[in-house]
């Protein structure tokens, strides 16, 4: 068995392993349960191929530790003095990608990290990817997770990626490799090099604030250099679920306007609040027949709902440009949105 007799000699991972030795079991085994999987690995598999070392070792070991914990002064932690720190060990460019990592998603692996993904963002990246790929993802991060992504693909893509799902059996460790270093630096790195806020939806402010000609002058020629830009801005200016901040007036206005049919399929995908809106507006008894009209639908397709809904806040944003009713700014008088 070799023996360790110089301190400088040994790695990161074999410190740490010598030290938690020293500590004894009671104290090694708290320290473990507050480590990840990949540091337990590590620092495990440092520990078995250690071998012998000297007490004088193990003394300079803990007085390093002692030494750099209690001369350190006050610390500060922060994304500018990690990468200052790493740049005098490593080369820029890897640097550079661990940086994007931290400033990416929570979580230590890069699976942790992708099961902090919005489902939106993972699914609209996903659905441009094989099957295979997809169905590897999906098996790795949480249920509830892969549910929420499967559910926004595709339909006749999410049956393919199920079938290879229920297909699949143990994953070879290099397509793993492959995967995860695809997602690493295709997918995470773009990630994390992106704003927080989603660029349509602050067009989509901004769009809000522009008077209704300006407003039309952009979307027309946005529409014609990038349709489905434009189509995804157009949707988050106004919502459905925004109608709950009409004021009773502004709605009652709306009813008048309305098809009568499309009414109950919108308000059949709403929430109870922005029902009951509906309802406080209406006399008792169209009031009792538009609930039974609900009622009386049955299952209905979402998509019929989402154009149902879509149809009526068209007319509540031509009501607004007639000057019948406000989706601006909130006052006492009329709106509040």
């Amino acid at each position: 068995m070799r023996k360790i007799d110089d301190s400088r000699a040994m790695s990161g991972p074999q410190k740490a392993a010598a030290l938690m030795l020293a500590l004894g079991d009671e104290n090694c085994a708290r320290l473990f349960s507050m480590m990840h999987e990949d540091e337990i690995r590590e620092i495990s598999s440092a520990m078995a191929q250690l071998g012998a070392v000297r007490s004088d070792v193990v003394e300079r070991l803990c007085t390093e530790f002692a030494e750099s914990l209690g001369g350190s002064g006050n610390l500060v932690g922060s994304f500018e003095n990690t990468e200052r720190l790493l740049l005098k060990t490593l080369p820029r460019e890897r640097v550079a990608q661990i940086m994007e990592e931290i400033r990416g998603p929570a979580g230590r692996t890069m699976w942790d990290k992708l099961g902090n993904v919005n489902e939106i963002v993972l699914a609209n990246y996903l659905k441009n990817e094989y099957p295979q790929t997809v169905a590897v993802v999906l098996s790795k991060i949480r249920a509830e997770h892969s549910a929420r992504v499967l559910a926004l693909l595709p339909d006749s893509f999410a049956m393919e990626v199920v079938m290879r799902m229920l297909r699949m059996e143990s994953v070879q460790k290099d397509v793993l490799d492959g995967v995860e270093r695809t997602l690493r630096t295709e997918f995470m790195s773009n990630l994390a090099r992106s704003t927080r806020r989603d660029a349509h939806e602050m067009m989509a402010e901004i769009f809000n604030n522009l008077d209704r000609q300006t407003e039309l002058r952009f979307l027309m020629a946005l529409d014609e250099r990038n349709r489905e830009a434009a189509d995804k801005i157009k949707s988050l200016m106004f919502t459905f679920d925004d109608l709950q901040r009409l004021s009773p007036s502004a709605v009652q206005a709306l009813l008048r306007v309305v098809e009568k049919d499309k009414l109950p399929l919108a308000l059949k995908g709403a929430s109870e609040p922005l029902r009951e809106l509906f309802f406080r507006n209406l006399s008792d008894r169209a009031g009792k027949m538009l609930r039974d009209d609900i009622e009386g639908l049955g299952p209905v397709k979402l998509r019929d709902v989402d154009e149902a809904q879509a149809a009526i806040v068209v007319l509540a944003k031509e009501l607004a440009a007639q000057g019948t009713i406000e989706i601006g700014e909130a006052n006492d008088d009329e709106l509040v949105y």
